[in-house]
């Protein structure tokens, strides 16, 4: 028929998998990572969202290879696009993990372990000083432009990781647990200022209850350390933003680093 336009199964398999496999990157990417994966916002702005990336990203990438979804190789390809978008967001979600545990590191020896709350990032229930670093940390977060920053790294990863092309190897996910590892040692580094001075006050309270036997130190050292808890706090946290820089660069090189390890 004059005029009408023939498409060949090759072709439309190519333009499927063009949006389809970025946007399965794009999806497992933002339901892991904070603030985009949060359970304060709704599936659907999520989907829509990732939508929305994928629209922007895709006229950026080279071609798709032209392979049915729905084969073998194409069911591999989909499970291996979820997994990196996972790891990408896994690896900054780790940071606010890093900082919600100095939170209960530092609860606990302020004595307010028992005092929690629901976080709304992740629905589960973590201690009041734990949210307060995660609240300030994700305000940090956005005001250095961290989402954006890790949007440019998601769109960096089908460069050097490109689709039907990489394969995922134990170098690529020892990467990623590597710096999962770091997790304990950045959390001590965020607690270890009020921690210390919590650790000082209750050596003193305790040459104190050896001087004076008759002293009721629980009931003097309970407010005391709290109070010096607080104090402490409220000095420490000018360092967070610095920690929190650190933590985010080192978060997004492992993620950059996923597939160069792989190559």
């Amino acid at each position: 028929m004059a005029g009408s336009i023939l498409l060949t199964s090759t072709e439309i398999t190519g333009w499927v998998n063009s949006l389809f496999w970025p946007f399965t990157r794009i999806a497992a990417m933002i339901v892991i990572a904070p603030i985009f994966g949060g359970q304060m916002i709704p599936v659907r702005i999520r989907l829509l969202f990732a939508l929305l990336l994928t629209v922007v990203i895709v006229p950026l990438l080279p071609a798709a290879p032209a392979i049915n979804p729905l084969s073998v190789e194409g069911v591999f390809i989909t499970l291996q696009q979820m997994l990196i978008g996972l790891m990408l967001g896994f690896s900054v979600q780790l940071v606010f993990a890093a900082l919600v545990l100095a939170g209960q590191v530092t609860a606990m020896g302020m004595g307010l372990g028992f005092a929690s709350m629901v976080d709304p990032q992740n629905g589960v229930q973590v201690p009041v000083v734990g949210q307060y670093y995660a609240v300030v940390a994700t305000l940090l977060f956005l005001a250095m432009n961290g989402h954006l920053m890790l949007i440019q790294t998601l769109a960096d990863s089908f460069q050097y990781f490109q689709i039907g092309t990489g394969i995922l190897t134990r170098e690529s996910l020892q990467t990623i647990a590597l710096w999962g590892s770091r997790m304990f040692a950045d959390a001590l580094m965020v607690a270890l200022p009020v921690v210390t001075a919590i650790l000082l006050a209750n050596i003193s309270f305790g040459v104190v209850s050896r001087a004076a036997p008759q002293l009721n130190v629980f009931g003097v050292g309970f407010p005391a350390v709290m109070t010096l808890g607080f104090v402490a706090l409220i000095f420490a946290i000018g360092n967070l933003l610095p920690q929190l820089e650190n933590m985010l660069d080192s978060a997004l090189l492992a993620a950059s680093q996923l597939g160069q390890a792989g190559r």
